[in-house]
């Protein structure tokens, strides 16, 4: 058990994101999660989402990890991870009818997040969910202190990273036929984006 990557983050927002996706994933059937990170997220995610094909996906540097927490939960819905880097096109092949995402969008670049949206303008069916948990700046301003102390620390580990405003990530969306269903907010500052696909 010690030797897995472990994210405390991952514990203390599961159990709310997971009332978000019972909800808006009750009639999904494949997920794709985009950043499992260390795979924590998935194993709790699918366990407590049977009716869901939960396929993980993150950089190859990443995978050891992720394939270590699901050879431990041994789910048959959790799938081995993919290879996903938002700047190749290689992921886009798949088709799902649901995307989830947390904690990325503020690690990538902006032309990074341009990326991950065309990406999932490919991936994501017609009628399908993208649910993105994470910080969010709203009309420019931080929502939160603790927002804006966590973007300097994200911007000096790289400037290229940092909180994202809601209105241009909204845009990149609907450029893709997604409308915004639910903009929820969350515990820590954070929150959970959910749209849906029309077009």
């Amino acid at each position: 058990m010690s030797d897995k990557p472990f994210a405390e983050s991952c514990v203390q927002n599961r159990a709310p994101i997971l009332a978000v996706l019972r909800e808006v994933f009750a009639d999904r059937r494949r997920v794709l999660e985009i950043g499992s990170g260390t795979g924590q997220h998935a194993v709790y995610f699918g366990a407590e989402l049977p009716h869901l094909v939960w396929q993980t996906a993150d950089v190859p540097q990443h995978h050891p990890g992720i394939r270590q927490w699901l050879d431990a939960a041994a789910l048959p819905n959790v799938l081995p991870p993919i290879a996903l880097d938002v700047s190749q096109t290689a992921w886009r092949n798949g088709r799902y009818d649901a995307v989830f995402s947390a904690n990325t969008l503020h690690i990538m670049g902006w032309p990074e997040v341009e990326r991950f949206f065309e990406g999932i303008g490919d991936v994501l069916e017609p009628g399908g969910v993208l649910a993105v948990y994470g910080p969010f700046n709203y009309n420019g301003a931080y929502t939160a202190e603790s927002n804006a102390r966590f973007d300097a620390w994200l911007k000096a580990r790289d400037p290229a990273s940092g909180v994202r405003d809601f209105a241009a990530v909204d845009a990149l969306a609907r450029a893709q036929g997604l409308v915004l269903q639910q903009d929820i907010a969350m515990p820590a500052n954070n929150r959970t984006l959910v749209w849906r696909r029309t077009s």
